[in-house]
């Protein structure tokens, strides 16, 4: 865990004292609506359909058991009594009252929390492998390089007010769980032919309106060359972004209008002139970050593992299950990475209560070194737990609601709030969830479906990233009635796809019908259990599902949402 020093303290303890005077004087008729805007959305906090929402920053997903406590205890004081975990790894509060929200972050800054850059046309949070530092297929921890971009992007004073939002994500692993091909600047950490850290980096990618997989701009930039060349990347979106028209104005459309080879022409020389300049990493400047991240005594191999957990799958079928789909291998012999799922039966996905949040941080403390991370696909991860003690934390998961064996199943559904909260949605999204795992139950049937990603938006906006699902739903409005699009076929890992449409859209008693159908052709035509959804779509194609979806009349695909 990143420990604040005396000025990340008090830079976080000053904006607080800022807002807070800011709000005094909104309340009090002294600034008007337009210009307590900007300066509430540069604090996180947005004004939904029916209150104010607040979103938390999480750095690269990760969160000590003192910060879980204190999102707990602002669950229950402000909110009303859970947290929502966001696509961005960040934390969000759909209740809070306005006068208390800078008593919320006054409360957040006590443990090296704050909500800075959550929202606004700046460098958002940083956001990483969720299995950073942990993963058996990881070259190196990149949190450390996530966490020096986040102090390099924190009020820097060129890119405060740029055309549009901008996300940064870094992976180090051989799968990327980062989704950085849809980000708008992706960091691949990699060694070159001589060994030499350096950096591949993707710009462009985005979901939203106009979604886009992000092109590689440089195979190999050096360790040292981290910020000039993110500076000489965005100097040039800055400078020629679209300020005109808020759909065209992420840097994907730069990337697009000017094509990817004129666009890096334009970064290398911007950058040609930065690169030997004080923006110049200094060996020294990554290791007294790294140094500030804490370090973990592990048990001996033997010590971790007693045997016990070997046991245990052997004679409870139920545990054997759970630690099929929930846990993942830790690259220190002995230890597990354990999944906490936030998809169980009846809950909004990604929610959290109060009491939740206090039990995961006891968890942590006891058996995962007092940290919890938060994951893109809007789960949990304790990620260092011992062998020894897996079985006492999934009983104690059961107990909490948190043990649904379905990671990359079926009901691990991405989901946004919808029109259940937000006031950019056209139809709903939580009940939708609902009625798909009403459908899908039985988890037998999920085991048998395999690896299926299902990811569900409210609107265009693409905060589900529908485009990049297996299957992807999205709401429209027609009419004054909610309806669904459905894609196939997408994916955000390695072999980044954005999903086909299947046609037109679907009504909201028809949707979780029309995804059972499309789990029927894929159950008909694979070849094999071991081939997965989105392998079988690539190999048969659009023609069997469309045929399944609409029947025999020939289909007219509507353009509800052109882009």
């Amino acid at each position: 865990m990143y420990r604040y020093d005396e000025l990340d303290q008090r830079l976080v303890d000053e904006r607080v004292a800022q807002f807070r005077d800011q709000t005094r004087r909104f309340l009090a008729g002294k600034l008007s609506d337009e210009e307590f805007r900007s300066l509430r959305l540069r604090n996180g906090l947005y004004i939904q359909r029916f209150a104010p929402m607040l979103r938390i920053a999480v750095p690269y997903g990760l969160l000590s058991s003192k910060q879980l406590r204190m999102l707990g205890h602002i669950a229950r004081t402000y909110d009303k009594g859970y947290g929502h975990v966001s696509t961005r790894q960040n934390i969000q509060f759909n209740w809070p009252k306005l006068e208390q929200v800078p008593d919320i972050l006054a409360d957040l800054a006590t443990v090296q929390m704050h909500a800075i850059q959550t929202s606004g046309n700046c460098i958002r949070n940083i956001t990483a492998d969720h299995l950073a530092g942990v993963a058996a297929d990881e070259l190196l921890d990149p949190r450390p390089y996530c966490e020096i971009t986040r102090q390099w992007a924190t009020f820097h004073p060129e890119f405060n007010w740029l055309p549009r939002k901008f996300k940064i994500a870094f992976s180090s692993s051989t799968l990327d769980r980062a989704a950085t091909k849809v980000h708008d600047i992706g960091v691949h950490l990699l060694r070159n032919a001589a060994g030499e850290l350096g950096y591949t980096i993707y710009v462009g990618g985005g979901l939203g309106r106009m979604p886009m997989i992000a092109h590689k701009i440089r195979e190999f930039l050096p360790e040292l060359d981290l910020f000039s060349y993110l500076e000489a990347i965005l100097r040039v979106y800055n400078r020629h972004g679209r300020r005109d028209n808020i759909h065209r104005a992420r840097i994907k459309v730069l990337v697009k209008s000017l094509g990817p080879a004129k666009f890096t022409e334009q970064v290398e020389a911007e950058w040609a002139e930065l690169k030997d300049s004080y923006l110049k990493l200094q060996p020294g400047d990554i290791e007294r970050i790294r140094a500030r991240f804490d370090q973990h005594s592990y048990l001996t191999p033997d010590a971790a593992d007693d045997g016990s957990y070997d046991a245990r799958l052997a004679t409870d079928s139920r545990f054997a299950a759970w630690a099929k789909r929930n846990l993942r291998a830790h690259r220190q012999q002995g230890y597990a990475a354990v999944f906490v799922s936030l998809k169980a039966s009846g809950v909004a996905p990604g929610d959290v209560t109060d009491a939740q949040f206090d039990a995961l941080a006891d968890l942590a403390d006891r058996y995962s070194f007092g940290e919890v991370r938060n994951t893109h696909d809007q789960n949990m991860v304790l990620a260092e737990v011992a062998k020894k003690d897996v079985y006492a934390v999934w009983q104690r998961l059961s107990e909490l609601n948190l043990a649904t064996p379905n990671i990359g199943l079926l009901t691990d559904l991405i989901c946004c709030p919808g029109l259940d909260f937000c006031s950019l949605a056209n139809a709903g999204s939580i009940g939708v969830s609902q009625d798909i795992f009403d459908l899908f139950e039985d988890l037998d049937y999920q085991h048998d479906i395999g690896e299926l990603k299902i990811k569900m938006s409210g609107c265009m906006n693409g905060c589900g990233h529908h485009s990049v699902g297996h299957i992807g739903i999205l709401g429209v409005d027609k009419h004054g009635e909610e309806w669904y699009q459905v894609t196939l076929g997408g994916s955000a890992e390695n072999d980044a796809t954005l999903g086909d449409r299947t046609g037109p859209s679907i009504s909201r008693a028809d949707i979780a019908g029309a995804v059972e159908k499309l789990i029927q052709v894929y159950l008909e035509h694979r070849e094999g259990p071991e081939e997965t959804f989105l392998d079988a779509y690539r190999r048969i194609g659009m023609a069997p599902f469309k045929q399944k979806l609409y029947g025999g009349a020939e289909v007219v695909a509507e353009d509800e949402v052109a882009a």
